[in-house]
């Protein structure tokens, strides 16, 4: 199963963290329309991505909820019918969250750098180290590190769980507890992953300084990358 290191945090500047990553992007941007929709599932996440393009992907992944960079593990499959799907898996499953978002990626070495502005949510930053065919998760926790100091992500700025768990949180009034103070992405490497991130699951969420005002009520845990 192909492997991702992750790390989302919150942008208070996208126009200046454009900026900053298209100094150091091998690529020229690619910007992307997406809609995601979650289905219940067990064990993981399971989404259907689809593009503005007309193109679509099933995704299972499996990650776990906390602060800094974590493993994800996933699978994703090419869909031809889109809708077809959404319709079986809606009436199979249920349908958790949808989330639309504008994604601008941007790839530096082996790492994915994703600029979202994510619908009802805001912007925020994610890199996703593609981990090569027996390369260490340690290797890529530590590029992650490399990444996040050269971008000026501080732990601080860190989110532990999925947009589609965060627009689940803000429909209910519930406020996210902060990353703990001084964390670092090896703090955070443990437990289940996912590869191509957002979901509900099980976790606090961002970092409750730079969430909305309204957001920041009273913090508590709540069933989320990819």
């Amino acid at each position: 199963m192909p492997t991702n290191i992750e790390i989302k945090s919150r942008l208070a500047d996208l126009p200046r963290a454009r900026g900053v990553v298209a100094a150091i992007s091998d690529t020229p941007p690619q910007t992307l329309r997406q809609r995601d929709t979650f289905f219940r599932c067990t064990t993981g996440r399971l989404k259907l991505r689809e593009f503005g393009t007309g193109q679509a992907e099933l995704i299972f992944y499996s990650r776990s909820d906390v602060a800094g960079a974590k493993q994800s593990d996933y699978e994703v499959v090419a869909v031809a019918d889109s809708e077809a799907l959404r319709v079986v898996l809606s009436r199979s499953l249920g349908v958790t969250q949808i989330v639309e978002k504008t994604r601008v990626l941007y790839l530096v070495g082996q790492t994915r750098v994703h600029l979202d502005s994510v619908d009802r949510l805001g912007d925020f930053l994610e890199l996703e180290v593609v981990l090569r065919p027996g390369q260490d998760s340690a290797e890529g926790q530590a590029i992650a590190a490399d990444l996040m100091q050269r971008l000026g992500i501080r732990a601080t700025d860190l989110c532990s769980t999925a947009y589609a768990d965060m627009l689940t949180e803000s429909a209910a009034g519930i406020a996210t507890t902060p990353s703990p103070r001084g964390a670092t992405p090896s703090d955070a490497g443990r437990g289940p992953s996912t590869g191509p991130p957002d979901g509900p699951m099980s976790s606090p969420s961002c970092t409750l300084a730079l969430l909305p005002r309204h957001a920041c009520r009273r913090a508590r845990r709540d069933p989320k990358d990819p």
